[in-house]
């Protein structure tokens, strides 16, 4: 979190640019059934019983080797456990932002994606805000979606979706993956929104301090986030016209950085912009 943000929602953009989740973890030997041993402990919610299943071959060895470590460490054998929290409060207030922001941008539909089919408690209780929420927004369609599901169809097929709401989590894992699909972190912005009116806007990029003074770096995804920090204060037809200079170089090509498969340095890139920005006023 931000000092000095009540943060709202953590926003990542991902448009298709031509040319260019706290979850238990539970290990699992599978084989054949030999030896089994149960351990049972009392937990905050309640007994809960582990199978180690050592399987065939070095199995039993190792899984010794395990239950001895395990041991030593004097924590139950096998079951790392860990608490996924989720509130009414800032389920809500993320489901209102996600329909607000699609209104706001003119988007047509918002998309929940969740886990509730595992998580009935804590996922459940996300995706129960938000049907409710949508129950007042029906200007705006409304869907829910598994999060493999969605990981699978935004491979397959972008184009259905629009606006995404999630817990952080999965929030983190997809907005890389959109990422990866049109270039990488070097051309993706973020906005980071709080309920009090103060917001960041940044690139969520790296240092890269190898190419650090060298004019090679890619400017696009620091950008794109003051475009979106200039929509954010109503100046939209400022973000357009940037926006459009941007992705108008990138589709043309022959300005690229060496991170976008060109040879042009930093400077030569931001000039291209420019003189897009000026031909459009």
């Amino acid at each position: 979190m931000r000092p000095g943000v009540a943060a709202v929602a953590a926003v990542r953009e991902v448009d298709a640019m031509a040319g260019s989740a706290w979850v238990s973890k539970v290990s699992r030997l599978l084989g054949a059934f030999h030896n089994t041993k149960q351990v049972t402990r009392g937990f905050a919610g309640g007994v809960q019983t582990v199978t180690l299943i050592p399987g065939d071959g070095i199995g039993p060895e190792i899984s010794a080797s395990v239950m001895k470590i395990f041991d030593a460490a004097k924590i139950v054998d096998g079951v790392v456990q860990s608490i996924k929290l989720i509130t009414e409060g800032a389920s809500k207030r993320i489901a209102e932002f996600a329909f607000e922001y699609a209104r706001n941008n003119h988007r047509s539909n918002v998309t929940a994606v969740h886990k509730a089919n595992i998580m009935r408690m804590s996922d459940g209780l996300f995706l129960q805000k938000c049907r409710e929420v949508a129950e007042n927004c029906k200007d705006i369609k409304f869907n829910e979606m598994y999060l493999d599901t969605v990981c699978l169809n935004m491979v397959q097929d972008p184009s259905q979706f629009d606006v995404l709401v999630m817990p952080n989590l999965y929030g983190d894992i997809l907005s890389d993956l959109c990422a990866g699909l049109i270039g990488g972190l070097g051309v993706t912005p973020s906005g980071n929104i709080g309920a009090n009116g103060v917001a960041i806007f940044e690139s969520v990029h790296g240092t890269a301090p190898d190419i650090a003074g060298k004019d090679m770096a890619n400017p696009t995804a620091l950008l794109l986030s003051a475009v979106m920090m200039l929509r954010h204060m109503g100046l939209f037809d400022h973000a357009a016209k940037i926006e459009a200079a941007c992705f108008a170089t990138i589709k043309d090509g022959k300005s690229l950085t060496k991170d976008l498969g060109g040879n042009s340095k930093c400077s030569d890139f931001t000039e291209e912009i420019c003189r897009r920005v000026k031909d459009l006023d």
